[in-house]
């Protein structure tokens, strides 16, 4: 029986944030009942796209690609500064072209590779917030490169060249404070490898290359979601069934919660009412302030119900996905990941990630007020 409870507390210590968003979406629930509403909380093709990369990652986990690319890096780049910087400025890149969570699921394994391989693990907590960092503030420049992006794009019919104007400052001025961070707190020190090379499996992973690029079509919404769903699970079932079995279904339920919950808040007339109050003294602050307690696509969400000024917003909802650990959805990834291979310095992680989120949101928002105060946006 003591077994079976430690495994339990075990099972929930490692999960905290999926059963922080349970209790939430249930709390939620008594106030707003279940209903036919429910189910336009979901939003399926981003819980189907999750899913598929993360089967996909595991299989090429399993093959050794990232171990393998890990060291191509560490061979190219030679030390330790330019080695974190490229794995940051690799995510900063594909957060632009396939959304910063997709990112993140694709390029935090290469991170912890790079670092456990090259025993650097001392710069792994820095390395992960910088790329969870970059990927949330990468994927502003384009229309989707973050989720929220994409419904403002569209609600507003925005654009193009307008939207990726009102976003350039603000990604400037990140790569700018981003690429300083890695120079200021990662040595100039030599990386090798300590381990034996390994060789890939040509033919198993050009098929899971495959199969990464068909996550990627959906998220260009060039193939239908449910595809995806149908194809890489059947490969994968042949392929590689430990993959499938490998595959972080706690976080896709802690996204199903925070679903729940961040639906729930925005039918709740207080609360309507609350931040239609708000965004009348200023949309780019009180957007910013929404984010860090019911994430930054809840916020867009609920808060384009309330203002037309789509530019302010679009800032807000971006910059405000840094902050706390629940101020982009993106950001829990990052955390299960750290956890899952340090699982006893999950405190350790969170005031170092509180640390440097808030600084960069700091100034980012500083930068911007000086901005509108200059009249230049």
């Amino acid at each position: 029986m003591n077994g079976f409870l430690n495994k339990i507390k075990d099972f929930v210590k490692k999960n905290t944030v999926m059963f922080v968003a349970l209790c939430a979406a249930a709390v939620t629930s008594v106030i707003v009942p279940p209903d036919r509403q429910y189910i336009g909380y979901f939003d399926f093709k981003t819980l189907t796209c999750l899913f598929c990369v993360l089967a996909v990652v595991c299989a090429l986990k399993n093959v050794n690609f990232f171990y393998v690319l890990a060291e191509k890096i560490v061979e190219c780049f030679k030390n330790a500064r330019m080695s974190v910087l490229a794995l940051v400025y690799i995510t900063f890149i594909g957060s632009m072209l396939i959304a910063n969570d997709m990112a993140l699921l694709t390029f935090l394994p290469l991170g912890y590779f790079v670092l456990s391989a090259s025993k650097k693990r001392r710069y792994m907590a820095f390395t992960f917030i910088m790329q969870n960092i970059a990927a949330n503030l990468g994927g502003m420049l384009t229309p989707f490169g973050n989720p929220q992006n994409l419904y403002l794009y569209t609600k507003f019919n925005i654009p193009v060249g307008e939207f990726m104007l009102i976003m350039a400052p603000p990604f400037c001025l990140s790569i700018t404070l981003i690429t300083v961070c890695c120079f200021i707190f990662v040595k100039n020190e030599p990386m090798r490898f300590e381990e034996e090379k390994l060789t890939l499996q040509p033919k198993r992973t050009a098929l899971y290359l495959l199969l990464f690029a068909l996550a990627i079509a959906i998220v260009f919404r060039g193939i239908p979601y449910w595809i995806g769903l149908i194809v890489i699970p059947a490969v994968l079932l042949f392929a590689d069934r430990k993959a499938l079995a490998m595959v972080d279904y706690p976080l896709l339920l802690t996204f199903v919660f925070f679903f729940i919950f961040a639906g729930n808040m925005a039918r709740i007339e207080a609360v309507r009412a609350f931040f239609s109050t708000l965004l009348e003294h200023s949309t780019l602050l009180f957007s910013v302030i929404s984010c860090q307690f019911i994430s930054n696509v809840p916020s867009a969400i609920l808060l384009s119900q309330f203002t037309d000024n789509y530019p302010d917003l679009l800032v807000g909802v971006n910059i405000g996905g840094i902050g706390t650990l629940i101020a982009s959805l993106a950001s829990l990834i990052t955390f299960r990941e750290y956890t899952k291979h340090h699982p006893h310095h999950a405190v350790y992680y969170v005031g170092y990630f509180s640390a440097f989120n808030f600084a960069f949101l700091i100034i980012l928002l500083v930068f911007m007020f000086a901005l509108k105060g200059l009249g230049l946006r």
